[in-house]
């Protein structure tokens, strides 16, 4: 099939709705919680369940994913995950009691794996020239910046009007849509076959090491992190990753050849990854928090709130990200756009108890621009080093870098504000008083985060120079 540059961008598109409609899924379902635990009778431990099931699914399969994108096709694993994401969502929609919607969470989860792990690796055999790679991030980049943001309002307005069961409906129309344009625009590759890299028991260990890891992640909040139950877990997960890398290093057709982690901007990359998105997802949950138990803003409100970050991050990302990248480098855009962000969470470290919006926070909203520009360039930094043949694995291996760097930072970051909290009111603060002192020390380490994401990437990540080469249609790269 022939790809004139109209037909690509009408396949990004698809691409885009598609990690749209999983991002918005993970962010809409946090605001109708109240809702669907008065419906069906969720107990209060049960009910993080319906965020966590999602969540282990995703980042836990992630990986292998992109893998198996590469070795049977990128469009037959991202169709198929669009299938099974789409009809987990009508059974999530339909489901009458908690343990039915919290397994139609964890499908939920496996579809949107399979077709956000191989969504960058078609990306980039899409557009393999820079000036448009550069722009196809930036696009890509937006929806996942702008779709948590996104959720949080739409998820409050169909809750009200339409009931909670439409947030899950509503991925119907839109998964089916998507099946249909990605059978018409994107690219029919077949890959080697399974036989090129069925490493079965590589995929258990990583798979299940993931899982593992996860699990212990999501119940730290319920368990603490020097609990026999955390540190057996994260022991377990542990030795199943460590037992993952030593059987990739020995495999005749390894799941993961760790060749692909020898380039220093994919390690780089996915190391600066972690460190940047775990306080800046912690940022979305403890400042909506912050406005709704300290300021005493509604759900709907709440979102309003936070919708001026959404728009200065879609404005930069869309609007300047990919001509800043091509004109001055990866590597520049992305440590420009750390400065801000690394500012704004410095602010949010001194929030008082009565905040005024405009004046408190509003300047906090508008340096999240920042994000706009780091992003895409480290999403572009991240894939540099992708070759045609294992670009699904290092997009899958970019995707859970950024789950497992979310996870991280919500436990951790939601952790440490708990815990300052309670000594606050054993201290004799009011409730305000304590709950601003506990999010004023996680938005500090959070800075810290920041700044060694800052640190990492000015020390180790290198701007790719992409050495054309006249007889093949594609740009090969290599990193300095």
């Amino acid at each position: 099939m022939s790809y004139s540059p109209r037909r690509r961008w009408f396949a990004l598109g698809v691409i885009a709705a598609a990690v749209l409609m999983a991002i918005l899924d993970g962010s809409i379902v946090t605001v109708a919680m109240p809702a669907i635990q008065h419906a069906l009778g969720f107990s209060p431990g049960e009910l993080s369940w319906v965020v966590n099931a999602y969540l282990v699914g995703f980042a836990s399969l992630l990986l292998l994913a992109g893998r198996l994108g590469d070795l049977v096709g990128r469009r037959r694993v991202f169709m198929a995950g669009t299938a099974v994401f789409t009809a987990a969502s009508v059974l999530a929609g339909a489901a009458a009691s908690p343990s039915v919607l919290i397994v139609a969470r964890f499908l939920q989860g496996v579809g949107s794996a399979m077709a956000s792990a191989v969504g960058l690796g078609i990306l980039v055999t899409l557009f393999p020239e820079a000036r448009e790679r550069a722009r196809a991030i930036a696009v890509f980049s937006f929806t996942g910046a702008a779709g948590a943001s996104i959720g949080q309002v739409l998820g409050g307005v169909l809750t009200d009007v339409l009931g909670w069961s439409s947030i899950f409906y509503i991925n119907l129309p839109i998964g089916l849509a998507a099946l249909v344009l990605a059978l018409r625009l994107l690219p029919a590759d077949r890959g080697p076959g399974l036989s090129a890299g069925a490493d079965v028991l590589g995929a258990v260990l990583v798979t299940g090491g993931l899982m593992t890891g996860v699990f212990a992640v999501v119940k730290v909040e319920e368990y603490g992190w020097a609990s026999p139950f955390t540190l057996g877990l994260g022991g377990l997960a542990v030795a199943l990753l460590a037992s993952f890398a030593v059987r990739q290093a020995t495999a005749r057709t390894p799941l993961m050849p760790l060749r692909i982690l020898r380039s220093r901007n994919v390690a780089g990359a996915n190391l600066v990854q972690m460190l940047m998105v775990a306080p800046l997802f912690s940022f979305q949950i403890l400042v909506a928090l912050y406005l709704q138990n300290v300021l005493g803003y509604g759900a709907a409100a709440t979102g309003l709130a936070m919708l001026p970050a959404a728009a200065v991050v879609g404005v930069v990302s869309l609007g300047v990200s990919a001509r800043l990248s091509t004109r001055f480098g990866e590597r520049r855009v992305l440590l420009a756009g750390l400065v801000p962000l690394i500012v704004a969470l410095g602010l949010l470290t001194r929030v008082p108890v009565e905040a005024d919006y405009v004046v408190d926070l509003l300047p906090v909203m508008l340096l999240t621009a920042g994000f706009g520009l780091a992003l895409p360039a480290l999403t572009a930094l991240g894939m540099s080093g992708a070759g045609e043949q294992d670009a699904g694995l290092v997009s899958g291996l970019f995707n859970t870098t950024q789950q497992i760097g979310m996870a991280l930072g919500a436990a951790t970051l939601s952790t440490l504000a708990v815990s300052r909290t309670g000594d606050l009111l054993s201290a004799g603060h009011s409730r305000a008083e304590a709950l601003t002192g506990g999010y004023q020390l996680a938005f500090t380490v959070g800075t810290g985060l920041l700044v060694a994401a800052f640190a990492v990437a000015f020390a180790v990540l290198r701007r790719p120079v992409r050495l054309v080469d006249t007889d093949s249609p594609a740009p090969a790269h290599v990193t300095l």
